[in-house]
């Protein structure tokens, strides 16, 4: 076999090992508008507990209908990078609003909220200066911390006494700056990140600190600002980077909010905002909607967090183990692999869109169902929701 056919051989025998352990990732194909029910390629209507669709917001009329404003009197593309001719006034405009949202000077806009972290340690830090992170950060804050020439160190995860002892460390080796950087929320689990603590430990060895809140923005904290407002800080972060691809809209796009000097100097040198598109203007539109529904109101956000409390109640107690918390990331327990998918796949049948997880996505032998409560979910969703977990449970043996 020559090299090339050898390559791609090897490919299939990858993929066939995937398979066989379980852990192969089918995609599921919708042909309906997000919402609380969806209809699958089938032209079956299922109940979706698995969309990042916090707030309902993804196909909301006055959000569709500024998208739709958008297209028409901004058009639908930008063919061009901000620093070209790629700036409009409606992108200058939701960064405005979006730092005054979050409590501060700046914000700039990616196409991605992968960029947004993919794009920031590199510009800010080289190897004189330490990043610490927690052991469990997304993905894309692992790829952007790889990208810089900091030194690294990581803490266990949530672990303010580890936390503390790696920010020691970093002033010891004697690194010029440093910041300790941390998922808001984790996505698959629910916990919230104590910033209260990791504020005051950064003060106290004089550190930035910045989160990722992909999976708070929009929706937590009394007013939806996020895990900074829930945990009393706001307004005392470094660095905020996030999405408008869950529940502020559910599109695409990411951002980072900072102090004013900072987000400037990611405008000169953070390579993902330099040398992609812009952000389209019908996100752009939208987005803007989306702030002006929840600057009026925290009606969405309320009703959310009464939809995770009844679900979160219901569920254990029929019989399920879930990661404790308060968040609408719903983290149900099935530690095997296989067994997580033959759960998924069960209440599909019964009318449920779910998803197992499991490694490389959460580690090895801590399969689950990760449920997303929405605020567009009825009380009726989530009882039916409920009522097939506890039905498949049980005819798989995972409840008695």
């Amino acid at each position: 076999m020559n090299p090339r056919e050898d390559f791609y051989a090897g490919l299939l025998h990858r993929l066939q090992e995937i398979r066989d352990t379980g852990l192969y990732k089918g995609e599921r194909v919708i042909t309906s508008a997000q919402g609380a029910v969806v209809r699958i390629a089938q032209g079956r209507e299922v109940i979706n507990l698995c969309a990042n669709n916090y707030l309902g917001l993804s196909s909301h009329p006055a959000v569709v209908e500024a998208a739709h404003e958008a297209l028409r009197t901004r058009g639908y593309g930008m063919s061009s990078v901000r620093f070209i001719c790629g700036t409009q006034d409606l992108h200058k405009t939701l960064e405005e609003r979006l730092a005054r949202f979050l409590g501060t000077d700046d914000a700039i806009l990616y196409a991605a909220a992968f960029d947004a972290n993919g794009g920031l340690f590199e510009p800010l830090f080289d190897e004189q200066d330490a990043v610490i992170s927690d052991e469990l950060n997304h993905a894309s804050i692992i790829d952007g911390i790889r990208l810089c020439k900091a030194r690294r160190y990581r803490y266990k995860h949530d672990d303010m006494e580890d936390l503390e002892r790696c920010l020691r460390l970093a002033v010891a080796e004697g690194a010029r700056y440093r910041i300790v950087f941390s998922d808001g929320v984790f996505s698959m689990d629910g916990t919230v990140a104590q910033v209260d603590r990791m504020r005051a430990l950064c003060d106290r060895y004089g550190a930035l600190l910045g989160i990722d809140d992909c999976h708070a923005c929009g929706f937590w904290g009394p007013t939806g600002r996020g895990t900074h407002e829930y945990r009393g800080v706001f307004g005392k972060m470094d660095v905020i980077t996030g999405t408008l691809g869950k529940a502020m809209g559910g599109a695409s796009g990411g951002f980072t909010a900072g102090r004013r000097e900072l987000v400037e100097l990611l405008r000169q040198r953070s390579r993902p905002y330099l040398f992609s598109n812009t952000l389209a203007p019908p996100i752009v539109g939208a987005s803007i909607a989306v702030l002006n529904l929840l600057e009026a109101s925290t009606q969405l956000r309320d009703r959310l967090e009464g939809n995770t409390r009844f679900f979160r109640e219901a569920i254990a107690q029929a019989g399920f183990e879930i990661k404790p918390g308060e968040h609408p990331i719903v983290a149900i327990m099935v530690y095997d692999a296989a067994a997580a998918q033959a759960l998924a796949a069960r209440l599909l049948e019964l009318g449920i869109y779910v998803v197992g997880f499991s490694f490389p996505v959460v580690p090895k032998g801590q399969a689950r169902i990760r449920v997303q409560v929405s605020a567009v979910h009825e009380r009726e969703h989530l009882e039916r929701g409920v009522a097939a977990f506890s039905q498949a449970g049980r005819e798989l043996g995972l409840l008695k």
